[in-house]
């Protein structure tokens, strides 16, 4: 299957102009030509099946066959707010691999104990595009900016809300257990020094729910993805 991203194609056009860089994909490095299938995907849930018109590297045209609206749709959403790691590196992966998992918003947080005070907006959405692509899926995530800590509590997060930390003395169930139903599921992960016991404080006063994602102490990323992965799992059956 040859997968493009055509975010602004739209369910009632006949054909669709590939962009430059697409094209050149298509036409120099895939050698694609006229009457060759494609597949698209509009990052919002809509799949389309297409064929090469005109294969001219710089603007291929394509004729729409048929279109899938809502493929893949999964019946609960995920939303994982991360405080990015020191190493932009860590960050990037987790970012492609919840794509590929499934995951539907990705909130950037700056917390207390925060190390990094920047990163890359336009490089992330690329890799999500990317693992979107390579893994056939049609919905590409929302990827939001930093947003400090507090502002993000004072948001209306709709559904079920989880905060996974490691202060000690606190009451934790395990994201497993605390998972039920097709639901909205916001879970935020602190950075690699955690959150501090006032954030986690706050963030109960807010109505998120301790949770543990088991006995090891797990780094940031892996930890969101575990996250991610833990609702997968329970709901995928």
């Amino acid at each position: 299957m040859h997968l493009f991203f055509t975010p602004d194609l739209q369910p009632t056009d006949s054909f669709y102009t590939l962009s430059e860089e697409e094209s050149k994909h298509c036409v120099r490095v895939l050698r694609l030509g006229k009457g060759d299938a494609v597949t698209l995907i509009d990052g919002r849930g809509g799949l389309f099946e297409a064929e090469i018109a005109e294969d001219n590297p710089k603007k291929a045209e394509l004729s729409i066959l048929r279109y899938q609206p809502e493929h893949g749709k999964r019946p609960y959403k995920i939303h994982v707010a991360v405080a990015p790691t020191k190493n932009m590196d860590r960050m990037e992966w987790f970012v492609e691999k919840a794509v590929e998992m499934g995951i539907d918003e990705i909130t950037f947080l700056q917390c207390a104990r925060s190390e990094r005070k920047n990163l890359n907006l336009d490089r992330l959405e690329k890799i999500a595009v990317s693992a979107m692509k390579q893994s056939l899926k049609a919905y590409l995530p929302v990827l939001h900016p930093f947003t400090r800590y507090a502002d993000f509590l004072q948001q209306s997060q709709t559904g079920q809300r989880f905060i996974a930390h490691l202060v000690e003395g606190q009451e934790r169930q395990s994201l497993a257990k605390s998972v039920s139903g097709e639901d909205t599921y916001t879970i935020l992960i602190g950075p690699e020094g955690d959150f501090s016991p006032e954030e986690v404080a706050q963030a109960l006063q807010a109505g998120y729910k301790p949770v543990t994602l088991g006995q090891s102490r797990l780094r940031t990323e892996t930890a969101a993805l575990a996250g991610c992965h833990t609702i997968h799992v329970v709901l995928d059956v």
